[in-house]
This record gives structure tokens, C-alpha cells and sequence, in this order.
């Protein structure tokens, strides 16, 4: 069978260590209480996304940032392009993506490798013009669906001094700042890791 990601490894951790930290469903406001643990060497490890994409016994740890500008957040819809086929043509608040095995040639992950990783996938996926600072405020998790089985969702809220940003790859549609109203009109055609985090965003924010 052809792979669909060759040669591409990602961070994983045991499905089993997320049940024994407090697996929930939705919004975790208690970071610290997984964090620990997820980016302890000792618990994570680089899997081949080709099997961590279809083995729940693993859940993929994916930063999923949020971009906010005043009152404002960034919207933007996933191309028919994007590495996720099952999320394509879906709107989205958030820019995902893996910690991969390139971000530190080690057999795991300490948190400042993760934290390269996080700088890496936003810096390929968009362009940000002025200064911004960051914080992890929650976690996020869906096992209602198979994309969401197999990943683990750290929420990252960047703060933007400017609303100048563009898209870094074409995957990277229609992107804009609305405001939480104007993003709830169109909650039904985000993505679920989108919807969960509109829902719960005065407690991210």
C-alpha cells in the first residue's frame, strides 16, 4: 500500500498516558497539568505519520495557534491542497500542524524543541509583519470523529501588534480578522477543533 506521508515522523505520545494525566473531551483550561509530562523525553517519541494517522492507540501532539488583533481573530479557509485532505475546503481560527522529527534530530522531545517546532509551522503558513507574543491557555481534544482520535490539540494565543498578515502557502485561503460575532455566523462550516475553540473562547481569551 503507498504511503500517503513518506518519510515524514512525527510526536507522539501513548494514548494511555493522556488516559492516565485526564483525558477529556473538548476544552482542557489546564495546561500545566499535561504539558509536563507530554514534553518530558521519557514520554514522547517520533512515529511515522503513515501509522500515527491511523492508530488511536497514539495521540499526535499539535500546536493550534490563534491569532488575535484587538477585538479580532484570523479566519481563514484550508485549501483543497491542504496536507489534511479530511479538513480541506473547511474554515478555520487556527493554524495547526506536527512537531516533526527535522525540529530536533533526537529520538524525542524536550519543550524547547517543541517550541522551535511551534515558530517553524507558523513561520511556513503565514507571514506576520510587526511583533507578537504568545501563551499556551489550553488544550484541546475531539474523539468524536477519526482526525481527532489520533491528535491532541496545545492552544497557543498569539497576541498581533498588527493586522498585516498573509498567507505563506497557497493551502491558505480567504484569510481575514473578524470578530467573535462574525465568526459564529460561520461556525458551521469550520473545521471541529474551530468550532470547540469558538465556543469556549471567552475562557481562552
Amino acid at each position: 500500500m503507498s504511503k500517503k506521508y513518506p518519510d515524514e515522523n512525527v510526536l507522539v505520545i501513548a494514548r494511555s498516558l493522556f488516559d492516565e494525566l485526564g483525558a477529556f473531551q473538548g476544552l482542557s483550561l489546564e495546561p500545566d497539568k499535561y504539558l509536563g509530562a507530554m514534553l518530558d523525553p521519557a514520554n514522547n517519541y517520533f512515529l511515522a505519520r503513515d501509522d500515527a494517522e491511523e492508530d488511536p492507540g497514539h495521540k499526535q501532539i499539535i500546536p493550534y495557534a490563534i491569532f488575535r488583533y484587538g477585538d479580532r481573530f484570523l479566519h481563514y479557509v484550508r485549501g483543497g491542497g491542504s496536507g489534511e485532505k479530511r479538513l480541506a475546503a473547511k474554515g478555520s481560527i487556527g493554524i495547526g500542524g506536527h512537531i516533526n522529527d527535522e525540529d530536533e534530530a533526537q529520538a524525542s522531545l524536550d519543550k524547547d524543541t517543541y517550541t522551535n517546532g511551534v515558530e517553524r509551522e507558523v513561520d511556513e503558513e503565514l507571514v506576520i509583519e510587526g511583533e507578537h507574543s504568545q501563551q499556551i491557555v489550553g488544550l484541546i481534544n475531539d474523539d468524536s470523529n477519526e482526525v481527532g482520535q489520533v491528535h491532541l490539540g496545545v492552544i497557543h494565543l498569539f497576541d498581533l501588534k498588527s493586522d498585516q498578515v498573509s498567507p505563506g502557502e497557497a493551502n491558505i485561503e480567504s484569510l481575514e480578522f473578524l470578530t467573535v460575532t462574525e465568526l459564529q455566523t460561520r461556525r458551521e462550516t469550520m473545521e471541529t477543533w474551530s468550532q470547540i475553540c469558538l465556543d469556549g473562547l471567552s475562557r481562552l481569551v
